[in-house]
């Protein structure tokens, strides 16, 4: 739009820092300050000024190295409008049209960070030693939609987010390191979904698929089925996986209609 056309009461820099957003949201990689003053055609001086500012406001994060990518706080406001869209409501639709998981129990979960936030769930009738919530966070290196969610980062992606911090242990088969968290998401990106194996709790398994970006960009949010240990035949497994891809499919339609 140019700026002949903008509203009176627009304010520039505003504008600016939405666009340098949108810069670093089409970018897989943190950009350098003289990478975003070239994109955005302006002076380093007034990059500068935004990118402090966002990150003030937790919009960006500025990471060691100088380079900038996209803030948690970002999360937030995303997690603010998808509460305002019903997506619990979306999910509850889309399990009772595929009519499952109603005895084992499903989740939809997207990233906050090193975490799982789950905004909607359905807890079934099985005894699986835990009961979730919206709200709820699990670490990312022990839940099926946490590895499902990073399998669309790259390995230095994953190796960036863990850096300096330790991969928390909820139970003894809980992933203890980077290395072996990130053969476990070759292994998702291999095969399409992701295994929580009792690292979440003793006795629980959970089988998890991202909700892909259709741009090609980190998946938007995965879905998951929880069952006991042992529950499921190899059978049972394979029709789990195929119904949480239909699921996540439906879910991404839905979700795109509400954007």
């Amino acid at each position: 739009m140019a700026t002949r056309d903008l509203p009176k009461a627009v304010v520039p820099s505003v504008l600016k820092a939405a666009r340098l957003l949108d810069e670093l949201a089409a970018s897989r990689d943190p950009l350098t300050l003289g990478e975003l003053a070239a994109r955005l055609e302006l002076p380093k001086s007034s990059t500068l000024g935004l990118c402090t500012s966002l990150t003030v406001a937790g919009l960006l994060r500025r990471f060691d190295d100088g380079t900038y990518h996209l803030g948690a706080h970002l999360v937030d406001l995303a997690h603010a409008y998808l509460s305002r869209t019903d997506v619990a409501k979306e999910f509850a639709q889309a399990l009772d049209a595929l009519k499952a998981f109603d005895e084992e129990g499903a989740v939809l979960a997207v990233r906050h960070d090193t975490d799982v936030v789950y905004i909607a769930c359905r807890n079934g009738n099985q005894p699986i030693g835990i009961t979730y919530r919206i709200g709820m966070r699990l670490p990312v290196s022990c839940t099926a939609t946490g590895k499902a969610l990073i399998s669309t980062l790259t390995d230095p992606e994953i190796e960036q987010l863990f850096r300096g911090k330790a991969l928390p242990r909820l139970t003894a088969k809980s992933c203890g390191s980077v290395s072996a968290l990130l053969e476990e998401v070759r292994e998702v990106r291999r095969q399409g979904f992701a295994i929580d194996n009792e690292e979440t709790r003793d006795g629980m398994c959970c089988i998890g698929v991202p909700i892909s970006d259709p741009t090609g960009g980190p998946a938007v949010a995965a879905v998951a089925v929880c069952m006991l240990t042992g529950a499921g035949t190899p059978r049972k497994r394979e029709q789990a996986i195929k119904t949480l891809k239909e699921l996540a499919q439906m879910l991404l339609h839905r979700l795109e209609m509400l954007r």
